[in-house]
């Protein structure tokens, strides 16, 4: 099945035509006579398929609020090509079998790679750790380990993990809570004015970047990598800036970071109407932090953007807010929402946006064949972009299985026309 892509402007480029041919690449700019299929794309920007660091799939367990297929639909409505689904299912991924099941039902779904990231320890108890080399050794290709939703806060538990890793190059990609400052399903606002004020429990930033300042000396330490998660703090920020200095004049270990695209645009603020649907962890944060968060991804100090894509049944969101589930959607509108924030206000441009979300989340997870650039040779993992398109967002048509998402009735610019996974059409807007 032939390809050709005319028009597209590649990263922002000039218009030129992409040719593909057997799910790769095969000309830029040459003159084709004839494709299977022909796509005028006239205005459209062409990027690198989407890598998303942090997907919540459900699957297995919690069928109602989503599955791998629904959630790799989802995920290739958002531009996206691969997803590493966490670790937090019922059972809960910690064994080389629950990895391998994952993988293979991306396979089966076919609209996305579905990466499995592996817990840190069993049953995400923070105790004994889990089988880590083995599903590194499975079919899955485990690189990722975390516990997300819970932090591996005992030191000596982490360390060993991040020496673990360190043996086939992986990475721990740790949710910095700590518990005894942010007590885990309590604490679910800003600690601030506003907590005070609307009489709910505060989860301060201090509790984040206590244990990011901890993880990435222990990673020093190995000389490990660690990766922090939904970074939500302009101290974390100041964390990052650090250790990323004494990183590069070390060599020798390293940290990454990736900031959720609702702590770029939405603050605690909207906690005020006590609505269910912001209810998330980390929480949202007041401006100062946003703010700090985008000029952190704009100059490469925060290096990825992951949804944290976490879908819920309305059974958990519709409670009142302290009863709530934590956690929103994200996979189908990052893409529109990092354009409206960081591509509108000049903070990147769309190379800017390939790094963030292909380029840079593919090696940090070592994903072969997805970030890569657009040249010949190179698989047709491709998104096509329509720059200009201003969308209000309608939550009832989600292809997720869930309905929490932020975006509802908000207005974005920038939208996904096509995805395309090694030259396959997965998605068409």
């Amino acid at each position: 099945m032939s390809l050709l892509i005319k028009g597209a402007s590649v990263l922002g480029a000039e218009p030129t035509d992409v040719y593909v041919d057997g799910g790769v690449i095969r000309s830029i700019g040459e003159s084709v006579a004839s494709a299977d299929e022909v796509v005028d794309a006239s205005g459209l920007v062409l990027l690198p398929g989407l890598v998303d660091l942090h997907t919540h799939l459900r699957q297995p367990g919690r069928e109602d609020a989503e599955t791998v297929a629904s959630g790799a639909a989802a995920a290739a409505a958002g531009g996206y090509t691969a997803v590493l689904a966490m670790a937090n299912t019922s059972p809960v991924t910690d064994t080389a079998e629950a990895a391998v099941s994952v993988w293979e039902l991306g396979r089966e779904a076919g609209l996305a790679d579905v990466f499995p990231v592996g817990a840190v320890t069993k049953g995400l108890g923070g105790e004994e750790l889990a089988e880590l080399a083995l599903m590194n050794r499975s079919r899955a290709r485990v690189t990722v380990f975390s516990d997300d939703g819970k932090c591996v806060s005992d030191p000596r538990v982490m360390r060993r993990a991040l020496e673990y890793v360190k043996a086939f190059g992986g990475v721990i990609s740790q949710h910095s809570q700590d518990p005894s400052l942010a007590p885990y399903g309590s604490a679910c606002c800003h600690e601030g004015e506003l907590s005070g004020r609307l009489g709910l429990p505060g989860w301060p930033g201090v509790a984040e970047e206590v244990i990011v300042a901890r993880d990435v000396m222990l990673a020093r330490h190995t000389g490990s990598r660690v990766h922090v998660a939904h970074a939500s703090t302009a101290g974390t920020v100041e964390v990052l800036r650090w250790a990323k200095a004494q990183a590069e004049k070390d060599g020798s270990w390293a940290v990454t970071a990736e900031v959720t695209p609702h702590h770029l645009l939405l603050t605690t603020d909207l906690l005020a109407g006590y609505d269910p649907t912001f209810k998330v962890n980390p929480p949202l944060r007041p401006a100062e932090d946003v703010e700090a968060l985008r000029a952190a991804l704009a100059d490469g100090t925060i290096d990825a953007v992951a949804t944290d894509h976490a879908p819920h049944a309305r059974q958990d969101k519709e409670h009142a807010f302290v009863d709530a589930a934590f956690g929103m959607l994200g996979l189908e509108e990052a893409l529109s929402v990092v354009s409206t924030v960081m591509v509108s206000s000049g903070l990147l441009d769309w190379a800017g946006v390939a790094r963030v979300m292909s380029t840079t989340p593919a090696r940090i997870a070592g994903l072969e064949g997805h970030g890569r650039p657009i040249a010949v040779g190179e698989p047709a993992n491709l998104a096509l972009v329509d720059p200009a398109a201003t969308y209000v967002v309608d939550r009832d048509r989600s292809l997720s299985l869930s309905r929490n998402n932020p975006w509802h009735d908000r207005k974005l610019t920038g939208r996904v026309v096509s995805t395309y996974l090694r030259g396959k059409q997965t998605y068409a807007g």
